[in-house]
């Protein structure tokens, strides 16, 4: 199968994505978290705060505090366990247990993991694999290696003023193993939760951020000493306490090539050993030509996206200017221990107009310095957001797209569309009657591709990750919950939205509100 093929199969034709007779191996799952065997080790501190402070500028953070951070994005948080019915074993039930995060994941699966590179004082400066299951840090190769990240960034000459800088990869195996080649979506979606999940604690301590999802693939991975079949970096994200990470002039770092086999050579290989439990691991053939072919070989292929003309409202549509509110401000951590995606807890409620003002202006409401584009982190220029909406004070019953220029919502379709999008799932775990508001990030139909070749597609989901996970804590801070859903018909979605002629689709569908609280036992990880 072509590549263009497969990508269109996974947005639009789900149940050919799977191959026939496709089972999945329940008792080889993999673990969900990497572990690396016989390295030096650094504890990270269990006395994690219940709330974030912003910390003081121009002071770089301990090692306790950084471990705090590193916690707060991709801890270890809760442990749960479900009763499932099954006629197989003795009284019908049979319980199965998660370890859960702060952020959400298809399946609970945690397709991605997390790398550091430290440069602090109270620990050696070096490459570092954040280990969740122990919450430590565990060095992977130590030094200095600004000049050579810098390098694999097009010079980007702001990694020396920064306290660390983050890697984001992805474990193909990790929920392939579930989903198979389903899991490719899955994986950029899922970076793109933790992208936003980083930018929201790094925010709230007063740290600087700037994802770069343009980088020289094997120099990264061969610096993080990853075997790029089966694992490889999605994102880089540099931090620092400065007030803004700076951008250096974009056309001269063109005219200064950088190759990533020139990279490679000046830094010996690793072949550390980790553990992933499975003990048979199925190939995926067509995730590994994709992450081939959407590798970058040279800084001159480095790009910038350039913002698109303004399009003309719709004539005839009636338009609802949204009430001016505030900005929202709420306790991140408090936050964080609190959301949930509810799926049959939804319960119908009124939504104040109030709220729903509060919650389409805050989701773009957020610092998203990135190397796309020069328009200072407008994620706005690339995805929209839709909804369907039903019982809204103040907002008759239908579809709309929201405008964050003028915030405004239009509406483009009539009517109480529930049992339309009901009808849509592929999966009903989710009563969509009790749902007052049914969100849609929506972008480019050709995933950036023409911009950005077949790397533009893990991006573009990458970026509507971002925006469900903001998404998310709004919803929460509002006392609703959201519910982030893959199995949908987008090409339904599309025609109730007017988009298909437009070169638009829909990426994810959250459907948000107001739900009752379940009846079960939790335990929290936190010390």
């Amino acid at each position: 199968m072509d590549f263009d093929s497969f990508l269109y199969q996974l947005h639009f034709d789900t149940d050919n994505i799977y191959p026939p007779n496709w089972q999945v191996d329940w008792e080889d799952a993999p673990l969900p978290y990497k572990r690396y065997s016989d390295l030096r080790a650094v504890p990270l501190s269990i006395e994690v705060p219940l709330t974030l402070k912003r910390q003081e500028a121009h002071l770089n953070p301990s090692l306790e505090e950084l471990g705090h951070f590193l916690w707060y994005i991709y801890g270890l948080s809760q442990y749960s366990q479900t009763a499932i019915m099954d006629e197989s074993v003795e009284k019908n039930v049979r319980f199965t247990g998660s370890l859960r995060r702060f952020v959400p994941s298809g399946g609970a699966l945690y397709p991605n993991e997390l790398y550091v590179y430290v440069k602090l004082d109270d620990v050696p400066n070096g490459i570092y694999h954040y280990d969740v299951a122990h919450h430590r840090l565990v060095l992977l190769r130590e030094g200095n290696f600004d000049s050579y990240l810098s390098r694999s960034l097009a010079n980007d000459r702001s990694v020396s003023d920064c306290f660390c800088t983050v890697f984001v990869t992805t474990v193909f195996w990790k929920n392939f193993y579930k989903y198979n080649n389903f899991s490719y979506r899955l994986q950029g979606l899922d970076a793109g939760v933790l992208i936003g999940q980083t930018l929201e604690v790094a925010n709230t301590l007063g740290y600087s951020t700037k994802v770069c999802y343009q980088f020289l693939d094997r120099s990264i991975n061969h610096l993080l000493g990853l075997s790029q079949q089966k694992e490889s970096v999605y994102a880089v994200i540099p931090i620092s306490m400065k007030p803004s990470i700076t951008q250096d002039d974009y056309l001269q770092r063109k005219e200064e090539t950088v190759s990533a086999s020139q990279l490679c050579r000046e830094i010996p290989e690793l072949n550390h050993v980790s553990y992933n439990r499975s003990k048979k691991v199925l190939d995926y053939p067509m995730l590994r030509k994709l992450n081939e072919a959407s590798m970058i070989e040279t800084t001159k292929s480095f790009v910038k996206i350039m913002k698109k003309a303004e399009q003309k409202p719709l004539l005839n549509t009636e338009m609802v200017l949204l009430p001016f509110t505030e900005r929202s401000s709420y306790d991140l951590a408090d936050v964080c221990q609190k959301r949930y995606s509810p799926d049959i807890d939804f319960m119908l409620g009124k939504v104040s107009q109030t709220q729903l003002s509060t919650l389409l202006k805050e989701i773009y409401s957020f610092p998203y310095q990135n190397d796309l584009d020069d328009t200072e982190g407008q994620i706005g220029n690339r995805l929209s957001l839709y909804g369907s909406f039903y019982n809204i004070e103040g907002v008759p019953n239908g579809a709309y797209s929201y405008d964050n220029r003028t915030h405004a919502i239009r509406r483009l379709t009539k009517g109480d569309h529930r049992e339309y999008l009901q009808s849509g799932l592929t999966m009903p775990n989710v009563n969509l009657y009790q749902v007052p508001l049914c969100m849609h990030v929506v972008g480019d139909r050709d995933h950036l591709i023409e911009k950005l070749g077949y790397r533009g597609y893990r991006i573009q989901q990458m970026e509507a990750g971002i925006l469900v996970q903001r998404m998310l804590l709004v919803a929460c801070a509002l006392g609703m919950g959201g519910h982030p859903l893959l199995g949908f018909d987008a090409n339904q979605c599309d025609e109730l939205y007017r988009i298909n002629s437009k070169g638009k689709t829909s990426l994810i569908q959250v459907p948000v509100g107001p739900y009752r609280p379940r009846a079960w036992l939790r335990g929290s990880l936190l010390s």
